[in-house]
């Protein structure tokens, strides 16, 4: 007789999880920071709320960002004119939009990484599919697993209105289901668009304005494994542990509600400031088992929530300017694209080691950190080991 824990042993992989494959994709809309506000107030019929205008192109002149990219061009726009008012019924349009566009975004990135991966389709297992907005059943990762054409058997798993920590989520589950089914290939995928965040301006909430200035559209894919195949496939990070934590007193900081009008995001606390002043603790907790303490002896991947939750974490645990660079360089050139922001650094990371003929793909480091931020307030934690390039 074979015993309950030789089955459950053997189903199990032996090594750690690692990442595979990254790949990323926007929409071809792209949008300039120094020219959007007035864009922005035009589209949305509110050029006579001058005061209103100039403070908008003070965030944006602040966020740090040069460019974004958007699904919704002047032209849908001007054909769903209720997305353009700040609180009018629009939610139908916003959701026709969403549940078409999330998975074929997703798609893209994910045919992408798929390729650098270089095995076939057939051998991906799970699916972790996550995004903010599109609410739909069957789910986006069902349209997906149709439009790459994967087995009707691959193990699906649907994270809706997760918010901005969500690339450090997927990751901890990627990480479980990897090392605990063996053989496992794990097909994440990470897509959002503004479609359903976008609204007008209004003078009692600037709350609001905040996200105008600084959300973006993106996705982003990677494919994770254990136990990967010499001289076949080619790992490129591993995931040594994953944490998630409440921080104290955030009750309230970051809020979204999904109402007729779209979803709503509400800033009612300081934020930088309740990240900055917990994010030590974390990353004692984190890395103590390692015996690591000089946070400037890891890379960093953070999520770029905006530049001053990015300058206050530098300032509270003295970073050296380059450790965020590659967080600060995917928010200049994306904007904050939510749960997908994440991967999209961990790509650039890897991309400008090989470059530079770093030893590893964490800018010549060993050990790293990722960091998620987002409702709640959540922070994920992830420990990372680079791999030799």
């Amino acid at each position: 007789m074979v015993s309950v824990e030789e089955v459950r042993n053997a189903q199990r992989a032996q090594g750690p999880a690692t990442i595979l494959a990254i790949d990323t994709a926007t929409p071809p809309n792209c949008v300039y920071q120094d020219t959007y506000p007035d864009y922005y107030f035009r589209i949305t019929n509110s050029e006579h709320m001058t005061d209103l205008k100039l403070k908008f192109k003070r965030m944006c002149e602040k966020s740090m960002i040069k460019k974004r990219y958007m699904h919704l061009t002047e032209e849908i726009l001007k054909e769903n004119p209720n997305i353009c008012e700040y609180m009018a019924p629009s939610l139908d349009a916003r959701q026709d939009i969403a549940v078409v566009e999330i998975p074929k975004l997703g798609k893209e990135a994910a045919t992408k990484a798929i390729n650098e991966w270089g095995q076939p389709k057939s051998k991906i297992t799970h699916l972790v599919f996550c995004t903010i907005t599109g609410v739909d059943m069957p789910g986006a990762d069902y349209q997906l697993t149709k439009l790459l054409g994967l087995r009707p058997s691959v193990k699906r798993l649907m994270m809706y209105q997760q918010g901005c920590f969500a690339g450090g989520t997927v990751l901890r589950l990627a990480k479980d289901l990897a090392e605990n089914n063996k053989d496992a290939r794990v097909l994440v995928v990470c897509s959002e668009i503004t479609s359903v965040t976008f609204r007008g301006p209004n003078d009692a909430h600037i709350d609001s304005l905040v996200g105008q200035a600084l959300f973006g559209d993106g996705a982003a894919a990677i494919i994770i494994g254990s136990d990967p195949v010499a001289q076949v496939e080619k790992p490129l990070f591993e995931l040594v542990s994953a944490a998630q934590t409440i921080l104290p007193d955030s009750h309230g900081a970051v809020e979204g509600h999904l109402r007729e009008v779209g979803l709503t995001f509400h800033l009612l606390k300081d934020v930088p400031e309740l990240i900055s002043k917990n994010i030590e603790k974390s990353l004692i907790e984190a890395f103590q088992p390692l015996g690591i303490s000089d946070w400037n002896s890891i890379f960093w991947i953070a999520h770029p929530g905006g530049s001053a939750i990015l300058d206050q974490v530098e300032a509270t645990l003295r970073l050296k300017q380059e450790k965020l660079q590659a967080t600060r360089h995917v928010l200049s050139e994306y904007g904050n694209m939510s749960s997908a922001c994440v991967l999209f650094i961990f790509d650039d990371m890897r991309k400008k080691s090989a470059k530079e003929g770093m030893k590893s793909t964490g800018e010549g480091l060993d050990w790293g950190v990722l960091f998620g931020f987002g409702p709640g307030l959540t922070v994920e934690t992830i420990v990372l080991h680079s791999v030799a390039i």
